[in-house]
């Protein structure tokens, strides 16, 4: 029906309409359908729609990773639905041919009160397995998700990262001619993405197709052969990963520029929002490897309770170290009323010198994410001294420099 060699994917057109209702609020595709027919009247208290995505078009080859790059809103899930068909578009087409494997998020297509055997061949038989075909892999999975004492427990027992295991295990292991990936390389320990970073790397060895989203840059480069960047719904850029990158990188200098009440690239509930943040030296000066730190954040209204968790980025998007309030030290100083800023000391922060980036959540008392910025500002970290070695920029020698002294014998 396609058209295609199998593997490849051909996009065209393609648009997805919300209809808005209160804000935040999103009608599901099936209640849209259903109702198109009987209402022709303008969208609620006169909101205009909300495209998520506009006329998109581009091709896949077989055998190519393409990575998809845009920041939080852009479009990028919503595409990987609509690829997925889990979601229908608004208008336009796409052609493909072959098995799909898709894993977009933790747990997608688990049911709960079914063992992780049982979510095994129902999510094969959804991926078009038989029965026969999916006893035949089953051992790979299970040794490949390494949760074989788990297998015939229920998954609504399973931690997120069983879940992960188990998911990637199947969606990797269906044969798909295409297979379709939304940040979960990202996810798990270090150990476990490796396996899936080479179970990636082999599927393209077997003339297998990749889609992959990742904030994670340095993955983009690695694995992908080609790169596409969304922004506000549409497709900007086309090409090499190390070209795209670097306009990615480009326009999110751009976007910082703009006042952080304004930001409009933000999740969370919003009762209460990040409103500054200043990053300073020791004495007020620029921020030296090896020099102390102050890092301050204020936020829109004081709020009992309220956390903050900010993680530290390089600059192709490696978390390199995460400060946050819910681990407490002996030295911390939080008032246990409302908070309406936090202040993180650093005595020595022992980066390189180079471009950094900081996210950014804060959240309530009962857990929920008020804010939360992928990239909330970048800054640089100047060349310095730690444990009384100058410390130059050089980015093969990594991100962190430790006090260190040699003895010889």
């Amino acid at each position: 029906m396609s058209g295609v060699p199998a593997g490849a994917m051909k996009v065209r057109g393609i648009a997805k309409r919300y209809r808005t209702g209160q804000p935040g609020d999103m009608l599901p595709d099936l209640r849209e359908t259903l109702m198109s027919p009987f209402s022709r009247r303008p969208t609620q208290e006169g909101r205009p729609p909300f495209w998520a995505l506009r006329d998109i078009n581009f091709d896949v080859q077989p055998g190519e990773i393409l990575g998809i790059l845009g920041r939080n809103g852009a479009g990028k899930s919503t595409l990987l639905k609509i690829l997925s068909r889990i979601v229908h578009p608004t208008a336009g087409r796409i052609d493909m041919a072959g098995r799909l494997g898709c894993l977009l998020e933790v747990g997608t297509g688990f049911h709960r009160e079914l063992t992780g055997r049982e979510n095994v061949y129902l999510n094969g038989a959804i991926l078009g397995m038989s029965r026969r075909e999916i006893g035949a892999k089953l051992d790979a999975i299970v040794d490949f998700a390494g949760i074989a004492a788990f297998i015939d427990t229920p998954v609504k027992h399973y931690s997120s990262g069983m879940y992960l295991r188990l998911g990637f295990a199947v969606a990797a292991h269906v044969e798909p001619e295409i297979l379709i990936i939304d940040e979960v390389l990202t996810v798990g320990d270090a150990a476990f993405q490796a396996k899936c970073i080479r179970k990636v790397e082999e599927l393209v060895k077997d003339g297998r197709t990749v889609l992959i989203v990742s904030h994670q840059l340095a993955l983009v480069q690695k694995l992908c052969s080609r790169a596409i960047m969304i922004q506000e719904g549409v497709v900007v850029a086309d090409g090499r990963p190390d070209a795209i990158i670097g306009d990615y990188l480009s326009g999110l200098d751009r976007h910082l520029d703009v006042d952080l009440r304004l930001r409009t690239d933000r999740r969370g509930r919003g009762h209460v929002r990040l409103v500054g943040l200043q990053i300073s030296g020791g004495d007020g000066a620029s921020v030296a490897a090896g020099g102390p730190a102050l890092f301050e954040f204020e936020v829109s209204s004081a709020a009992a309770a309220l956390e903050c968790v900010f993680t530290i980025y390089d600059s192709l998007g490696e978390p390199v170290c995460t400060f946050d309030t819910t681990n407490g030290g002996g030295g911390d100083s939080l008032k246990d009323g409302p908070r309406r800023s936090f202040r993180c000391h650093v005595p020595a922060l022992n980066l390189r010198p180079g471009r950094y980036s900081i996210g950014m959540t804060i959240m309530s008392h009962d857990g929920e994410t008020e804010d939360d910025l992928e990239i909330a500002c970048t800054f640089d970290v100047l060349s310095g001294f730690i444990g009384g070695r100058e410390i130059i920029a050089d980015p093969a020698c990594g991100r962190v420099e430790f006090p260190h002294r040699w003895s010889a014998a």
